[in-house]
């Protein structure tokens, strides 16, 4: 059985973990650390400790609508989350990180944008070339 790093929960509720396959189970916010258990394996869990956050993007579409939102680790890479009320668990979150490290991750057309200068970039580097 998975061992809570929390000694005081401060927020729980359903989520889903999209790290691979979808994945649902319940997400608990304590004082040590954010943690995701799987509802059918309780050894398939994620711990994440506030020490060890780097930033956290959310995805938040017209009308202040927050879809998911992704926890980027120091050195585990990230891990994408939804939960029922996203705004609760990212104001949960707030009390543990940093106002500077939560963002407003890239829309679509922005993300697009990107690729497209830097083809340009590429097309016009190599053309400027002799």
């Amino acid at each position: 059985m998975a061992q809570s790093q929390n000694t005081k929960v401060e927020y729980t509720t359903r989520a889903t973990s999209m790290h691979g396959l979808s994945i649902y189970g319940d997400v608990m916010i304590g004082d040590v650390a954010f943690e995701f258990y799987n509802e059918r394996n309780p050894e398939d869990y994620i711990q994440i400790p506030w020490d060890e956050f780097d930033h956290v993007a959310a995805e938040v579409l017209p009308g202040k609508k927050i879809t998911r939102f992704a926890i980027f680790t120091k050195e585990n890479g990230h891990y994408t989350f939804s939960t029922r009320d996203n705004k609760a668990t990212l104001r949960a979150v707030r009390e543990h990180v940093p106002a500077d490290r939560l963002q407003k991750s890239e829309n679509f057309f922005q993300v697009a944008g990107h690729g497209l200068s830097s083809i340009g970039h590429a097309i016009t580097g190599k053309l400027g070339r002799k």
